[in-house]
């Protein structure tokens, strides 16, 4: 039997309310760029990306995501002290959004710069999502060394 879930307590109906009182916060979406873009996996990995999130924030930010069924989460078969984090079809299907957020931010804000995935993002959109699909949702296998950069992203 499917596990169901409460539905959670919204301000409103809005979609874009409802995905801003689960998402609103940089550190959340951030954590899911790290998991969809550079293939990060544990807690030690997150917490030397350069943003320099807090240990207390990092804990409940994985925490929230996991709850919202956007990640899991199970121990390392390799090593049992380390736990390794991944995404959720639903997780995965911010990437959109996220590349989109990015685009928009290099064309009005100056400084930014453009990532690869970006370019692939424009150029190879449905072939570049759809690696991307196979190497975060079926690949690394849980207690396997992180990839800093996706074969897509290159």
């Amino acid at each position: 039997m499917a596990k169901k879930t409460a539905q959670p307590q919204r301000r409103s109906t809005c979609p874009i309310n409802a995905s801003l009182e689960l998402l609103g916060d940089r550190w959340s979406l951030l954590i899911v760029r790290d998991l969809i873009f550079a293939g990060l996996r544990t807690y030690k990995d997150f917490l030397s990306g350069e943003e320099g999130i807090a240990t207390n924030i990092l804990a409940d930010r994985l925490a929230s995501l996991e709850a919202a069924e956007l990640i899991t989460s199970e121990r390392d078969p390799e090593d049992g002290r380390k736990v390794v984090y991944r995404l959720t079809p639903k997780g995965f299907d911010l990437a959109p959004a996220l590349l989109e957020l990015g685009r928009w931010a290099v064309k009005h804000e100056p400084g930014v710069r453009r990532p690869e995935p970006l370019r692939l993002w424009e150029t190879e959109r449905e072939d570049f999502l759809k690696q991307l699909r196979k190497e975060r949702l079926l690949d690394p296998p849980p207690g396997t060394t992180p990839t800093r950069k996706s074969k897509a992203a290159r």
